[in-house]
């Protein structure tokens, strides 16, 4: 079963992790001042699927190719895990098991990252 989630692309370092992966579409955004990140103005957001047979490869290169000077996350789920990407740490969560959710949050949260950004949906993106 496929993974699909969006990835920020002003998030990277090196974009070319882009190319491995099937975008199913892009939207520009404008970024506001609830986003908390006032170093831009606009982000690009990717919607993507990702094969189950790469998910884990995947998540590796997107945790070393988040860039370093601000906290970013990115994450792609389908109907049973969740993979949630910081820099230099994955987490892979079962969606069943909602407590597994808490560790990734305060992980999130030491690293700066507003709250609010880190509440996780369990619906799937289509």
């Amino acid at each position: 079963m496929n993974y699909k989630g969006i990835i920020i692309e002003e998030s990277l370092q090196n974009t070319d992790l882009l190319d491995d992966i099937n975008i199913i579409s892009t939207k520009v955004e404008e970024v506001t001042p609830s986003h908390k990140t006032p170093w831009l103005k606009k982000w690009t957001l990717h919607t993507v699927e990702i094969s189950e047979s790469l998910a884990s490869k995947i998540a590796e290169k997107l945790s070393n190719s988040i860039e370093l000077e601000h906290e970013w996350y990115a994450d792609f789920k389908n109907e049973k895990y969740h993979f949630i990407i910081f820099k230099g740490k994955v987490f892979k969560v079962n969606r069943h098991n909602i407590k597994e959710y808490d560790a990734v949050k305060d992980y999130g949260v030491s690293l700066g990252i507003p709250e609010h950004q880190l509440t996780f949906s369990s619906e799937v993106i289509v």
